[in-house]
């Protein structure tokens, strides 16, 4: 703001009415209106320009409210902010309850098309990958937007912001907005099942990739693909017919007809949908100009594939019959209005209280160079232990415990195929192949993940696997306790052994450093590398000798999944490639 005037052509002058600041943050003009509130721009006490959500008076007074808006901002706050208006804060117990959100100056993309037409080949494709990345974060932090709408686009400089995600939850089933057998949506972007009153499953992440072909596709041509005169008709096209894409074509029309699938279970994730978008060959010339302005966009995307690690796991979803349930009074309405849709009480209990359910059923078959495939083993139960367990004696390690001979939870000799399995993120040269080994390459500095088991393994665990360094200044990677995007990481490099801790942003800070008195050599026999992770501690061992320990005090990494892949030795001064192999991994519940 310069000599009082107020930033971006959208922004108004304060109401008599209006607030003069909530909080400690001072509202210097209105940014607009919607479901949930007044959308304010205000400042903080250090002059920083915010966007405030304050909450409508009838939501304030509905306690049940302020408890799913506590619960849903505590969520939002964990979504790294690619591609996406970072929450920066909030207060549910506030006369008038408010969420603050990173200011974004620029315009939505339902303005923009509405403004000026369709979106040009490149920024549609920018649109597209940008969208993407911010569902792929949005996901992986187990978060799901539920109202996605080109309205919760904004096309900031740099790359697109996608906001308000997984607030929409909040206002649903609340006494002071809907019944208890109700829902809030946005009709042209609801997936089909979200309009069944018989299937009674709870809202997942192919909701949200339902309405990323939705947005994409009207970005594209200006208009819904399922465009009708009401919203009970546009409800109905979304059930029984396809969705009309003219005005699209290629690759990217191919993908937006994927993701607009009937059935929940045949939609590519988010994740997959970005590997398609930045990795795949078949559309280098329109990620390439995508990215020729937007360096932040292509940054953000890489981050978000990088953290992420691997395509998120699928959530259940039944295939809901054509049951059109919308109430006839809405017949005149613009499709893009925010309804309420009857659901059965069952439903509206299960939105409350359940996760994102696992998903069964077909999947879409991606095209080989770039597959994701999901290899499921189901663990019976997450073990976890009160206290570390004594030591057993006698062993050639004094104060470590052996490996246990019983059958592990986990074993895949890494040979071909199997709980692991091949994965490609063309635009860092990073792979996972088979070559009797797994063998994980990336070309330049960074992490990257290989997909495998989907399982969450015990928080007390042992592991084992070999560990071969094919290149200088590679070092072997071992994720545990691995979740949310955070977790330890254990880095096995030719001098040295680290382990520190991968924060959300893609950081890794070391908390302990283990100089090796004898090298691991180059292109040599697998080394024998075991992890024991018994309550706060970690032991490391090397070819069954003890290397050292390390406490684990965070109380945010408690548990998770297991991960393989490569990481390059810190200060290197010879560049990439990065290369390392893995044999026989086991791991067992400690």
């Amino acid at each position: 703001m310069v000599d009082g005037t107020l930033p971006g052509e959208r922004t108004q002058p304060l109401r008599p009415r209006d607030p003069r600041s909530l909080g400690d943050y001072e509202l210097v003009g209105r940014l607009g209106e919607g479901g949930m509130g007044t959308v304010y721009l205000a400042r903080t006490a250090a002059g920083v320009l915010v966007a405030v959500k304050m909450v409508r008076a009838d939501l304030a007074h509905d306690d049940e409210f302020r408890r799913r808006f506590r619960s849903e901002v505590n969520r939002a706050r964990q979504v790294p902010p690619f591609c996406t208006a970072e929450v920066l804060d909030a207060d549910p117990d506030h006369e008038h309850p408010y969420l603050v959100v990173e200011y974004v100056d620029g315009p939505t993309l339902a303005e923009v098309v509405e403004d000026r037409g369709p979106l040009t080949s490149a920024n549609l494709h920018g649109v597209a990958i940008g969208v993407a990345t911010a569902l792929t974060a949005i996901h992986g932090a187990g978060v799901i937007h539920r109202d996605l709408k080109p309205r919760n686009v904004l096309l900031a400089p740099g790359s697109p912001k996608v906001i308000d995600f997984g607030i929409a939850r909040a206002m649903e089933a609340t006494s002071a907005n809907t019944r208890t057998d109700q829902m809030v949506g946005t009709v042209a972007y609801m997936a089909p099942e979200r309009f069944s009153t018989e299937g009674e499953a709870p809202v997942t992440p192919a909701a949200d990739v339902f309405a990323w072909g939705s947005v994409v596709a009207y970005a594209g041509t200006g208009r819904t693909p399922f465009h009708a005169d009401s919203p009970p008709a546009t409800a109905a096209r979304i059930l029984t017919q396809p969705p009309r894409l003219d005005g699209l074509s290629g690759p990217l029309r191919d993908l937006i007809a994927h993701a607009l699938e009937k059935d929940p279970a045949n939609r590519p994730t988010a994740r997959e949908l970005l590997d398609l978008l930045v990795s795949s060959g078949e559309r280098p010339a329109a990620t390439a100009a995508a990215f020729a302005d937007q360096p932040d966009l292509k940054a953000a995307a890489v981050e978000a594939q990088a953290v992420t690690g691997v395509a998120a796991a699928p959530a259940t979803a039944t295939v809901p019959g054509p049951v059109l349930a919308i109430p006839p009074g809405l017949v005149g309405y613009d499709e893009n209005s925010i309804i309420t849709v009857p659901i059965s009480e069952a439903t509206a209990t299960a939105l409350a209280t359940a996760g994102p359910p696992r998903r069964t059923g077909r999947r879409w078959a991606l095209p080989a160079g770039v597959a994701i495939l999901l290899v499921a083993v189901v663990v019976g139960a997450v073990l976890l232990a009160l206290s570390m367990r004594p030591p057993a004696g006698g062993g050639a390690t004094p104060g470590v415990s052996g490996l246990p001979d019983t059958t592990p939870l986990i074993a895949d000799a890494l040979r071909t195929p199997s709980l692991w399995v091949p994965t490609e993120q063309a635009g860092e040269g990073a792979t996972c192949r088979f070559e009797n080994s797994l063998v994980v390459r990336r070309k330049t500095e960074g992490t990257y993940r290989c997909t495998g088991p989907a399982d969450e393994v015990p928080a007390n665990l042992r592991a084992q696997v070999g560990v071969s360094l094919l290149t200088e200044n590679s070092c072997a990677a071992i994720w545990f306790r691995f979740k949310d995007l955070r977790g330890y990481l254990l880095r096995v490099c030719q001098n040295n052994i680290y382990v520190g801790k991968h924060k959300r942003d893609g950081s890794v800070p070391v908390l302990k450093t283990f100089p090796l008195a004898e090298p691991i050599a180059l292109k040599a026999a697998p080394t024998e590398i075991s992890l024991i992770v018994i309550g706060e501690t970690v032991q490391v061992l090397r070819g069954g000798v003890l290397v050292g320990s390390v406490p684990l005090t965070d109380p945010e990494m408690l548990t998770g999944r297991l991960y393989l892949g490569v990481f390059n030795e810190r200060n290197a001064k010879k560049r990439g490639p990065y290369e390392v192999a893995f044999t026989d991994v086991r791991i067992w519940s400690a």
